[in-house]
């Protein structure tokens, strides 16, 4: 949950300076992208940061019941579809092939939704079902048996 967190807080941080401060979406970097500008414009980061997500979305499953498993279950398909959107990005990262003759790597959803509101809505349809089910998760583990 750190890690998501503070993933939250990238994302966060560069909505503020483009929608407060009032930033060109090019120059609004995050807080790590200000020091280092290579990271917001590294599709493989991106790709492995939505890895690491599926994987551990996978990998803690088995510890969820119940209604938590559910609502875990919803977090885990939602990063399915995340995780192929950056698949798609960083291959045409990769090969210089853009989707619908784009300028820059673009995903499906993108075609409808810019690419930092879309994030930040990636990053709320798969935070909130998580945050769901640990809470009913810590729950159900402090019912006496």
């Amino acid at each position: 949950m750190v890690v998501v967190i503070a993933h939250w807080a990238e994302h966060l941080a560069q909505a503020y300076q483009i929608y407060v401060l009032g930033w060109p979406v090019h120059h609004a970097l995050g807080v790590l992208g200000m020091p280092f500008p290579w990271l917001v414009h590294s599709e493989w980061l991106h790709y492995g940061y939505a890895l690491v997500m599926l994987a551990g979305l996978v990998l803690l499953r088995p510890g969820m019941t119940g209604r938590a498993r559910t609502w875990w279950t919803v977090a885990l398909w939602i990063q399915v579809w995340h995780h192929f959107e950056h698949l798609l990005l960083l291959l045409q990262a990769l090969t210089g092939h853009h989707l619908a003759g784009r300028p820059v790597p673009t995903s499906l959803v993108q075609l409808l939704v810019p690419r930092v509101e879309l994030h930040l809505f990636y990053n709320a349809v798969v935070f909130v079902p998580m945050v769901v089910a640990v809470v009913l998760r810590r729950r159900s583990a402090l019912v006496p048996a």
